[in-house]
Order: C-alpha cells, then structure tokens, then sequence
C-alpha cells in the first residue's frame, strides 16, 4: 500500500461500485420507469461510498480478492440507500435536501419514495443472494447478517429510538444504545461482509476488525452531530442545525462540543489499536478511520 493513499484506494473501490449498481440497478426506461428512475436518482446521485470502501478495505486487510466483495459492498450500499429515502420523509426528517439535491420524495412524490426504498431494500438481497464467487453458505450468512444489521434489531429499530427519544432528555449511555444500531450496525455489517468471505474463518482477526467497525460506527455519528453544529452548509447539502430543530439528543448537546471531538478522537484511537496486527494490509482501514474524524461532511 506504499505506492497508493486514500483517494485512489476509494478511486479504485468507487469504480467497481458504480459499475456494479449501474448493471444491478434497473434501467429508468424498464417499466414501471418513474419507480425505477427514482431508484436510480437517489443511488447514482452522488455519495461518499463509506460503507462498501469498508468491505473492500477489511477485504484487503484479510487478502481477499475485491471482485468476492463487489456484490457484498453493493448490497450494504443499497440498503443505505433505501434507509437515506425513508429518513427523509416527513413522517420521519421532512428533510428537502439530500446531497445538495431534492430528496426523493421531493424530485418525485412521496408514494414513489417509498416504494423506491422499498425496491432498493430487496434488491440488496437479491445482490447477496446471487453474489458470484462466494458458496452458498456465504451468501446465506451474510444475507442474514444484512437482516439482523438492517431490521428492528439494527437500523431501523435504532431509527424508532431516534424517533422516539426526540424531545427526551437522554444521557450519553441512551444516546449510544441509539447510535450503535442506527449508525453503528450497517457499518458493522460492512466489515462483517468481509469477514463473512473468508473461506476459512479467523476468530480472533475478525473479532480485532469488528471492534474496529463498533468503534468508527459511534465515532462517525458524533463526527455527524459535531457537522451539524459547525458545518459548511454548502459542504453538507443540507440545513445545519437540523437535529436541534427537531429536538434531538446529540452529543454535543449532552457533552459539550469539545468534549465529543474528545469522544470521538478516542473512539478513532481506539479502532486504529484494533489493527496492530494486521500490518500494511489494514492501510486502507487506517486510512479510513482518520478521514471520518477529519471529514468536514
């Protein structure tokens, strides 16, 4: 990994991603083409990629070879996508913005928002379901491991705490219980795609890289709440300050803003002592954890 850094390690995973979801999604002309379209707008739209850089990042620290992870790190990236949708409905956010542009419901209609997210949640399972490369034991491990990351127990159940936690005082232990499943699960399930490829299992290394998953999961949604207070608006594509009209807990709120820059300085420090023993081929991870403490969106 000497001769490479961070940009062209995401430059090269940012391309087999992209050819992937361009194959996998349905073209906007198949019909029924306005559901479709609005797929394809919300997924194509842009994005950072942070989850399937994950898989194909811990792939490398474990040797595997990137084209097993391609349908893996899609499907995580697909289910991101859907949960993008549905957080910004008015049920839910009411947010106008996502990545600089209208949000789904917004470009298009809110039934066809949700049946999008919908379409997009099932087709990361078709993806793993019929991942090239992998046994068929694989592909059920990880489209179970994707189930529990994404469901009432991970993601969306973490969204119903959110939900349920606005206008609530919490304390720094609620506030992470949410996080760990609202933000924390699905980049563990990135990781865990990963692990979940290996033909032979290595407890102990996959143990070292899942706590280094929990650990920037929770840094990631601090570094989240610190945006929303002292972000570039331009940068973020949205309104800054957003968490707080809607009366939600964040750490800032409840720590103080050095204090959770403190936070989430040790979390990175952490996950980066997790890697000790992995050498160069945990570079990529490396790379990662510090970029998300220094992202400015």
């Amino acid at each position: 990994m000497s001769d490479v850094n961070l940009e062209s390690f995401r430059a090269r995973c940012q391309a087999r991603v992209e050819a992937v979801l361009e194959t996998l999604l349905p073209q906007a002309t198949l019909q029924p083409s306005r559901l479709h379209e609005a797929m394809r707008y919300t997924v194509l739209g842009g994005g950072k990629r942070i989850r399937p850089l994950l898989t194909h990042a811990a792939g490398a620290a474990l040797a595997i070879e990137p084209a097993r992870l391609d349908r893996p790190a899609v499907a995580i990236e697909l289910i991101h996508a859907y949960s993008l949708i549905h957080d910004d409905l008015p049920a839910m956010d009411d947010d106008d913005l996502r990545r600089g542009r209208p949000t789904c419901h917004r470009a298009y209609d809110e039934a066809t928002a949700i049946l999008a997210g919908d379409a997009l949640q099932t087709l990361a399972f078709q993806s793993l379901a019929e991942a090239p490369g992998l046994s068929s034991a694989q592909r059920v491990a990880m489209v179970a491991a994707l189930a529990r990351a994404s469901g009432s127990r991970g993601m969306v159940g973490g969204q119903a705490l959110d939900l349920a936690a606005e206008g609530q005082v919490q304390d720094v232990a609620q506030l992470e219980h949410i996080h760990i499943h609202k933000t924390g699960a699905l980049i563990r399930a990135a990781v865990q795609m990963a692990i979940l490829a290996l033909d032979q299992p290595q407890p102990e290394r996959a143990e070292r890289l899942d706590h280094y998953a929990k650990c920037i999961g929770l840094a990631f949604q601090i570094q989240d709440d610190i945006l929303d207070v002292e972000g570039d608006t331009h940068l973020l594509g949205k309104t800054a300050g957003r968490d707080q009209a809607l009366a939600k807990a964040t750490y800032p709120a409840i720590v103080g803003l050095a204090e959770a820059k403190a936070m989430a300085a040790r979390l990175i420090d952490d996950a980066q002592a997790s890697l000790t023993d992995f050498g160069t081929a945990a570079t990529p991870l490396r790379w990662i954890a510090d970029a998300l403490i220094s992202r400015k969106y």
